[in-house]
């Protein structure tokens, strides 16, 4: 070993030599030596700066008459004769004189010290009273705030091991204080993403920059499957050197707060998880549309895969009391999974009608009005949940693992069931959401109700007018026809238009068509009246005019209703064809060689009005004329001005000798659009 190497205190053998602590020098331990006969023989700068005499001025003078107040001589004199006759030394606290001439308490460990040739010498180690005891009260405060912490402490070397561990930190991972020390952060801490953590500390190690707050999650192997939420910060650790030391770590356990954060979270999912259901289920009167809408709000959010199936007696509205057990017939409605899964193939596809046995948990549900839950799914509540022993193979292949049936209820009447599974989110269905599901099921049955009875309405409505609508030839005496019927596309309902072919004396034909304003069961009856009252004047052989005249006076006696109407009678003899209107669209001839254009006929007001006379024109027919007659919901809509598609009717019949279906047809599709609010009766004729 070199001088060199000794002045550095340097080991050959090491790569690095240990850093001083700098302990000392916080100390700042001061050195003084005394020969027998009380002289200063060795004076430490540190002396100096403790007691303020330099060493030109201590060394070779008394020490008691330097450093000792008067009235301490004698004492300190006693004292240090006991120390070199016995050897035995001495520590404790006493007041020194400064070179200022104040007295300064000074902690003392005394000794006896002999050199080579046997010479006696008393040293003094000395440091500052008040400064020892403020780092001894330091030190205890230390201990006891790390010790008596509820907050996890650890202390870390720069490999990362623990040097010291709280009684906090050892509850919180479970494992003793001794049997932390020298083993590595990754061994004790539950975290999941313990390699992040390393991570941050070894950059808090190299940046000296902190990280505070920083949240983690696990599950402490004290407390075996309860999990936990964490803040950590980490600080790096110097010496007043400079040197790192390590790091420091603390744990603060935040689960209650984790918790409280997670519940808030979940209950805002779930309120706006109902705000979007309020907003999206049930925005058309179609038990299909809202069960769909029902199923596409509950996956993902609720569930993994759903379905909707409703009692096929309620779908008929049919009220049916329940029996306490025995099976049920089902027509699935909805089916949505939130990702690919063999466990769509388990369920009755939308359509489909199945039978449920009374053991069936669907069938439960029905039964009794109330939510099934089974929490944890087991192979024995397979077969209760799928429809048979296949369905239930693929449900458990899907790992479904949680399911809950919750009833559809409007009304006090039980019209079906939303059915709920989960396979990929691990956590299994609770109270809360069987509350949710209740509320999603509640809101979307009442939408579902209201479908149902406006479909059974105007089912109704549809079939007493289509039974009203008649059933001509053809062919009549000069005359080819054709006729259709269309109810309003976007809101399903049934109104009052009608068209009818009569046949009258002599080949003539008469050709009406009416629209009673209004829709539902009402209009259609109130057609039907107009309708048998039409063909029971037309029988008189009257004229177009005259015939209105006596609708007029009937629908007048019918309370709130006005219709409008265009009656025609065409006689093949004359080729002519005698028209009258009663507020109605103006009918349109196409005429072979001739541009397609509207009847001029003088204008009159609805039937209902009262006091009106209506006019009779008289329109020539040649052969291959065609003549169509339409009501409003044919070109009227909300966004276009009547004119224009007036025009687009009339562009419509650029080609008279088109088959007349075909022309029917074409108008339809070129005039009808799926957000148009009104049905349309059609009828053309053609000369022949």
């Amino acid at each position: 070993m070199t001088a060199d190497s000794l002045e550095a205190g340097h080991d050959e053998h090491d790569d690095e030599a240990p850093r001083p602590t700098g302990l000392l020098d916080v100390l700042s331990v001061a050195a003084v030596a005394l020969d027998t006969r009380g002289r200063i023989v060795f004076w430490t700068p540190q002396a100096e700066e403790l007691f303020g005499y330099s060493s030109q001025e201590a060394l070779g003078k008394p020490a008691a008459r330097l450093l000792v107040q008067p009235e301490h001589l004698e004492a300190v004199v006693s004292l240090f004769t006991e120390v070199l006759e016995t050897g035995r030394g001495w520590a404790g606290a006493f007041p020194i004189r400064h070179k200022d001439g104040s007295s300064r308490l000074t902690e003392f460990r005394t000794m006896r010290l002999l050199d080579d040739l046997g010479d006696v010498y008393a040293l003094g180690i000395a440091a500052d009273h008040t400064l020892l005891q403020r780092v001894e009260t330091d030190l205890a405060l230390c201990e006891r705030l790390i010790s008596q912490s509820p907050i996890g402490l650890a202390l870390l070397d720069p490999d990362l091991r623990y040097l010291l561990v709280n009684p906090a930190l050892e509850r919180i991972d479970g494992t003793p204080a001794e049997d932390h020390i020298g083993r590595h952060l990754r061994e004790t801490l539950p975290f999941p993403d313990i390699d992040t953590v390393e991570s941050a500390l070894r950059q808090v190690l190299t940046t000296g920059t902190s990280l505070l707050d920083q949240y983690h999650v696990g599950r402490s192997p004290a407390e075996t499957g309860q999990e936990h939420a964490w803040s950590l910060s980490f600080y790096r650790l110097e010496d007043p050197g400079g040197r790192v030391l390590g790091a420091a770590v603390s744990v603060v356990d935040v689960t209650e707060r984790h918790r409280a954060a997670a519940e808030a979270d979940r209950a805002r999912r779930r309120l706006a998880l109902i705000a979007d259901a309020s907003a999206r289920v049930g925005t058309a009167l179609d038990v299909e549309q809202t069960a769909h809408e029902l199923a596409e709000i509950a996956a993902p959010a609720l569930a993994d895969v759903v379905a909707v199936d409703v009692l096929d007696s309620a779908l008929a509205c049919r009220r049916m009391r329940r029996p306490d057990n025995g099976p049920e017939l089902f027509r699935a409605l909805a089916l949505k999974a939130a990702h690919p899964t063999v466990a769509v193939r388990a369920a009755d596809p939308p359509g489909n009608v199945a039978c449920y046995e009374g053991d069936r948990l669907v069938t439960l549900c029905v039964h009794t009005g109330r939510p099934v839950l089974v929490r944890r799914v087991g192979p024995h509540d397979l077969p209760r949940i799928a429809r048979d022993a296949e369905a239930g193979a693929l449900l458990a292949e899907a790992g479904v693992h949680s399911y809950l049936a919750v009833p559809l209820i409007a009304h006090g009447e039980v019209l079906g069931v939303l059915d709920l599974k989960r396979t990929r989110n691990p956590a299994p269905f609770d109270d809360d959401d069987v509350v949710l599901a209740a509320e999603l099921a509640g809101r979307a049955a009442v939408a579902i109700d209201n479908a149902r009875w406006f479909q059974s309405v105007r089912n109704t409505a549809l079939t007493l007018q289509r039974s009203l609508l008649p059933e001509h030839a053809a062919h009549h005496p000069g005359l080819e026809l054709a006729s259709r019927y269309q109810p309003a596309q976007a809101t399903s309902e049934v109104g009052g238009d009608w068209y009818d072919v009569i046949p009258l004396t002599g080949e003539k034909t008469a050709l009406v068509v009416g629209d009673v304003m209004g829709n539902g069961i009402d209009a259609a009856a109130t057609m039907g009246r107009l309708r048998t009252a039409t063909c029971a004047y037309a029988d008189l052989d009257l004229d177009p005019g005259a015939v209105l005249q006596h609708l007029d006076k009937i629908t007048c006696d019918l309370e709130h209703y006005i219709v409008t109407c265009l009656y025609a009678v065409y006689d093949p003899g004359t080729g002519q064809c005698c028209v009258a209107n009663a507020g109605h669209m103006p009918p349109a001839l196409a005429r072979p060689g001739d541009a397609p254009r509207l009847l001029e006929l003088p204008a009159a007001a609805p039937l209902g009005v009262g006091g009106v006379r209506f006019e009779t024109t008289s329109v020539a027919l040649h052969p291959d004329d065609v003549l169509v007659l339409y009501t409003d919901g044919l070109v009227e809509t909300r966004q276009h001005a009547i004119d224009d598609r007036l025009n687009a009717l009339l562009d419509l019949l650029d080609e008279p000798r088109r088959p007349l279906e075909e022309t029917c047809d074409v108008l339809l599709h070129g005039l009808r659009h799926p957000d148009d609010h009104d049905d349309v009766a059609l009828l053309i004729a053609r000369a022949v």
